[in-house]
């Protein structure tokens, strides 16, 4: 992917495997909901800060959730509607783009690749056995 479309797309080489891996040692992945969870929730925090402050109501409604693929970041909702065009911008509409979502992540990185690692290093023991 390139362009606009790709901002905020984190990508971990070899994590289709690593699954394969831990389903073969007998993981269900149960923990790595928490993990993904863990880490969105340290991003979202960190969006919240950024998140464009008129009535506050745009930051109240920045939620993070955790799948076994995935942390998710989520903003808006029906009485919210418009955190996609602030977010990404609406050229047509003379809307510019306030990346929050996108540069909360990339701000608290430090943070949050570290539940990742840590969730590795304790899969990793276990698969070892040591």
């Amino acid at each position: 992917m390139s362009g606009w479309q790709s901002q905020g797309v984190v990508r971990v080489e070899g994590a289709r495997r690593l699954r394969s891996t831990l389903r073969k040692a007998g993981d269900d992945l149960a923990d790595m909901k928490k993990a993904h969870a863990d880490a969105a929730g340290i991003a979202a925090r960190a969006s919240e800060a950024l998140a464009p402050k008129r009535s506050n109501k745009l930051a109240d409604t920045i939620r993070a959730a955790g799948t076994k693929t995935a942390g998710i970041i989520r903003a808006g909702f029906a009485r919210v509607p418009y955190a996609g065009p602030i977010h990404w911008g609406w050229f047509a509409r003379g809307i510019k783009p306030q990346p929050f979502l996108s540069k909360g992540a990339q701000d608290s990185e430090g943070r949050w690749v570290r539940v990742y690692q840590d969730y590795l290093e304790s899969t990793i023991d276990k698969v070892k056995g040591t």
